[in-house]
């Protein structure tokens, strides 16, 4: 009997099938437009692209124009390239615009369904990213598709890491753009970081359409992305901490050597805010359990562990004053690796050795939040179902399964489960060669390059033929994954490698003509087309005759989605093909799920050695417990979105004021209410509210007003005059200050006086994200602690996250004010002092570079240079040591000024 659920699937369809059935209107139209389009001159498609902008402009939504630009689309796709998209095509590209995944088998030609909603969602102006795995498949698609966007009279290229910032930009600029998530992301990360408006690369982001989607929104956005630089010297801070160390005893801390974890006692809490205190590095009533004690507790855990859990001659040995690690498995010193977060620099202070400097992160985001930036983001690729749930969760994206042009013609056979290792490779070896006699192309896919190796050996002793693919080099990878379909072809690939290229039966015709063209320049290219066409065909009549291609996994991934795109390489356009795993109870899998069980009982069956299980069973088992696997680690992907979710909030207003900033002209109001805000705040820290006269510190207002807002004042006869009050003190203070600044706007001039304050604020907003982003990483280290005292670690990193960024607002106002208090005009003699200065500088490099001989012409071609000098032009300053002080005039090192890193 059919169940409830399977009658109504019958009767009203599956949600998938009503999606699909909802575009068959849109895809008749499309169709309907077709015989017009097809009438239009070249130069006719092109005005179609301007009068589509025309209605776009006027308000017209780009889903009333979708039937017209898809057929537009279609038609230069067709005169282009000389493809005409499938009507399942079209579905694709209906379904990618309305910001979904579209699942689609491998070799559907998803590279053609993407130009159809670029085309369409680029007549905004506003631009569109597609989005690809690696450089070489942007290049290749960019360069590959642009010839349908020039048809369409648009521009089209691809971002790549050797791109110069203005290359860059102009690449940003075209109304398509074909990049790498990474190259994206960094991109974001970096225009985040720039100082001028005119500077950044990216403009935006519109409309994004990811290729590969579950590659780059679930594999690889376990990591986040990191610009990092190196660190402020903390060397004295780490040696203190590691003085303090050796006197803990027993009763300090815990050790549990079995999880390799240490931490300390309540006894040890105490007695190191004893010996904090003691030493300086804890303030008068500060604890470490408050929020600005975060980086203190994380450099006493990571002194602690470098003690108790690192051995010198087990963990490491020191050599050449370092600290060398040692690789537990293979006992081999790891040269040029570290420990990171600071537990290298304890080591190094634990055995007295130089410290080396931290890199501190600059700027850092993860894939999750920065794809959920884009108005519209979309994706495609041959697997994504099994992950539909975290797809909607995490970016609200539906999975939408886009049926084949032709029906499936594989085979997908049972998993085939054998007792051992050495009898599955026997198993394996002997259906490869089995294949390989009918000449049947065999794809073996393997879950890691070293068992890919190892296979290898195998077959070379036996003496197949093969060739190994890994994730190494991606244009090899395009050629071997194009030669995989031919007679006789046996290729072993990870199972992630190779993506982006189809596998198809007989060859690739196009990459055939290119080898053949690149051997014989002078060949006429249509007769060898035509000649090469003619030789596919009849190899790829043979190929269909041995079977097609035959997919033979030999171990089960820990995803379902790996699997079936391993799977998914056979049988493409209806193509004829098989496909099988071949398993062993000592796959890692197999012995999570339970090795033991099946042991037992394939043994009762009295199975011979080289037997094999296969029943459906079986098949539904091991697709339970990757459910379950799959399950868990998208449990931990979401437990670290939310806590980079946190940061995520605070990056936001970060980088949207500091793009508010940049596109400014004049921020002479914001800094002036900064100035105002910092004398309430000293006045009220000295006079508290409702306080008599002789409560007032008004010692300690005079140094604050001095030090933060440079005014020499005489508050305290201001104190003493008979009913002055607090109110009176900050308007005598404004009012001065206010003053001063006026008086420094016109020596500096108005408009360099707008540009100082731009820069001094951007620098100062900078330096102090880098040191919040520091702050919050050594928070994240120690907030999960908080779990052993039944509070939610999450929210308690939510609740001192928020402080902390309280607290780094009030310190940029206040160092922000500072600044500027201190920032004069250059008199002449530091002028001239400056000049030489940086002549002597350059004329030693010069001669270093070319010889003493030349260094007295170099020295008088830099002193033409040197009269140029302008203190408000970082671009003339030539190159200032990083000790002395800063051009500008600020009276700081140029280290912490202008040479801030």
């Amino acid at each position: 009997m059919l169940g409830i659920g399977m009658i109504a699937k019958k009767v009203f369809g599956t949600p998938n099938d009503r999606k699909v059935k909802a575009t068959r209107p849109l895809v008749a139209k499309i169709n309907a437009l077709e015989a017009e389009f097809e009438k239009l001159s070249d130069a006719g498609l092109i005005a179609k692209t301007d009068e589509f902008k025309d209605r776009v402009a006027k308000g017209e939504s780009l889903d009333a124009l979708l039937p017209e630009a898809f057929a537009n689309c279609r038609e230069a796709g067709r005169r282009a390239l000389g493809l005409r998209a499938f009507d399942t095509q079209l579905m694709g590209g209906i379904f990618l615009h309305q910001g979904n995944i579209a699942e689609m088998k491998t070799g559907e030609g998803k590279t053609l369904v993407a130009t159809f909603p670029s085309y369409l969602n680029a007549l905004s102006g506003k631009g569109v990213h597609v989005v690809t795995v690696n450089e070489y498949l942007a290049k290749r698609d960019s360069e590959w598709m642009a010839k349908v966007f020039a048809a369409l009279g648009m521009t089209c290229s691809s971002v790549h890491s050797e791109l110069s910032p203005a290359d860059k930009k102009a690449a940003y600029n075209c109304d398509v753009t074909y990049a790498t998530n990474n190259e994206l992301g960094f991109d974001y990360l970096r225009d985040n970081m720039k100082t001028e408006i005119g500077d950044l690369m990216q403009r935006g982001h519109n409309f994004a359409i990811v290729d590969e989607v579950d590659s780059i929104l679930i594999d690889e956005a376990r990591t986040p992305l990191i610009i990092s630089g190196p660190s402020d010297d903390r060397s004295e801070l780490y040696v203190t901490i590691d003085k303090l160390i050796p006197e803990l005893t027993e009763e300090h801390y815990d050790l549990d050597e079995k999880t390799r974890g240490v931490s300390f006692t309540e006894a040890g809490n105490e007695f190191l805010e004893q010996r904090l205190l003691a030493s300086g590095l804890l303030q008068e009533g500060q604890t470490l359990y408050d929020p600005e004690s975060t980086t203190l507790v994380h450099h006493v855990n990571q002194g602690l562990r470098a003690h108790k859990l690192y051995q010198n001659g087990t963990h490491y040995i020191v050599r050449d004053d370092s600290a060398m690690l040692i690789d537990e498995f293979t006992g081999r010193m790891m040269s040029g690796r570290r420990l990171s977060e600071g537990l290298h620099q304890a080591i190094e202070a634990k055995e007295g050795l130089t410290i080396q400097p931290e890199n501190v992160t600059l700027a850092s985001v993860t894939f999750q939040n920065y794809f959920r930036l884009y108005g519209t983001l979309s994706g495609m690729t041959g697997t994504a179902t099994t992950e539909a749930e975290e797809f909607m969760e995490i970016y609200s994206l539906g999975v939408v399964e886009v049926p084949t042009n032709r029906p499936i013609q594989r085979k997908d056979e049972h998993d085939r489960v054998y007792r051992s290792e050495r009898e599955k490779l026997d198993a394996v070896i002997k259906s490869v060669r089995s294949a390989n006699e009918k000449h049947q192309p065999v794809l073996v896919g393997t879950t890691s390059i070293e068992k890919s190796e190892q296979l290898s050996a195998f077959l070379t002793a036996e003496g197949v033929e093969h060739k190994v693919l890994n994730a190494r080099h991606h244009e090899q990878e395009a050629q071997i994954v194009a030669d995989a379909g031919k007679l006789n072809a046996v290729t072993i690939a990870t199972n992630m490698a190779g993506r982006g290229t189809d596998i198809q039966l007989g060859g690739n015709v196009d990459l055939k003509v290119m080898d053949a063209l690149a051997e014989n320049p002078d060949a006429d290219p249509e007769a060898l087309r035509a000649q090469i066409e003619t030789e596919h065909a009849e190899e790829k009549r043979k190929v269909i005759e041995a079977g097609g291609l035959y997919v033979l996994a030999t171990e089960r991934h820990e995803s379902r989605r790996i699997d079936n795109q391993l799977r998914g390489r056979s049988g493409r356009q209806g193509d004829p093909g098989r496909s099988v795993f071949f398993l062993s109870l000592d796959d890692d899998l197999m012995r999570i799920f339970g090795s033991d069980r099946l042991d037992k009982m394939l043994s009762s069956l009295g199975m011979k050695e080289g037997e094999a299980i296969v029943h459906p069973w079986v098949n539904k088992s091991l697709a339970k417990a990757q459910a379950k696997v799959e399950g868990r680690n998208f449990d931990i992907r979401k437990q670290l979105l939310k806590f980079d979710d946190v940061m995520n909030d605070q990056r936001k207003v970060v980088f949207s004021q500091r793009r508010e900033i940049m596109e400014s002209d004049n921020i002479n109001e914001i800094v002036t209410d900064m100035r105002h805000e910092v004398i309430e705040d000293l006045v009220d820290a000295a006079i508290p509210a409702k306080s008599y006269p002789d409560q007032w510190d008004i010692e300690k207002l005079y140094v604050s007003v001095l030090e933060n807002v440079g005014l020499d004042v005489p508050v305290k006869e201001w104190a003493a005059e008979e009913g002055v009050d607090d109110d009176a003190i900050i308007e005598r203070l404004v009012k001065t200050s206010d003053a001063v600044m006026a008086e420094k706007t016109a020596a500096f001039g108005d408009d360099q006086m707008r540009q100082i304050e731009k820069q001094f604020l951007l620098q100062t907003i900078d330096g102090k994200w880098r040191e919040h982003l520091l702050t919050l990483e050594h928070l994240r280290s120690v907030v999960g602690f908080r779990g052993y005292a039944q509070r939610d670690p999450l929210n308690e990193y939510k609740n001192e996250s928020f402080q902390l960024f309280e607290t780094m607002l009030d310190s940029l106002r206040v160092e922000v004010t500072s600044k500027l208090s201190r920032v004069r005009p250059m008199t002449e003699e530091e002028r001239a002092g400056m000049i030489q200065q940086m002549v002597a500088q350059q004329a030693a490099a010069a001669a270093a570079d070319s010889g003493a001989a030349d260094a007295s012409q170099a020295a008088e071609d830099i002193k033409d240079g040197a009269r140029d000098f302008d203190e408000n032009n970082p671009a003339s300053w030539g190159n200032p040591a990083r000790n002395n002080a800063c051009p500008c005039g600020s009276g700081k090192k140029f280290k912490h000024c202008h040479g801030a890193l």
